[in-house]
């Protein structure tokens, strides 16, 4: 079994095409702005993320037509500089909700939220200090 993507149904697909593609900068595998589907990749790794309009799927599963409430998922990006990715994407247009910020002896993060409310949460690994 493969981990092929986490998949985020959206209500405002070009918003969110557009924070996930120009604000964070992951790669865009068709260029479909508008939908209904866009797989973006970072820049290593062979996991993505992927993007579906919420409407298209509500027509095959119906009880995905209410819109989400809550924090229904967390997406997890690991960036070597955290401090430097930051400022681009905060230049970007992105609102930063916290930090850079140390988690654990072993990670720092920053969080924010995309267009449509999902939490992602950059991560840099540090060494363990002796």
């Amino acid at each position: 079994m493969e981990l092929a993507q986490v998949r985020l149904l959206v209500t405002d697909f070009a918003a969110c095409y557009r924070f996930y593609a120009e604000v964070l900068g992951l790669k865009p595998q068709s260029g479909a702005t508008e939908g209904p589907y866009e797989k973006f990749s970072p820049s290593t790794g062979a996991a993505g993320i992927a993007l579906q309009d919420r409407a298209m799927m509500a027509g095959i599963l119906g009880e995905l037509g209410d819109a989400a409430s809550g924090h229904r998922s967390l997406v997890v990006l690991r960036v070597d500089a955290l401090d430097s990715y930051c400022e681009q994407i905060t230049a970007r247009g992105a609102e930063l909700l916290h930090g850079p910020a140390p988690m654990t002896d072993r990670m720092r993060v920053a969080h924010l939220k995309d267009p449509e409310g999902n939490l992602v949460e950059l991560q840099e690994w540090l060494l363990l200090r002796a």
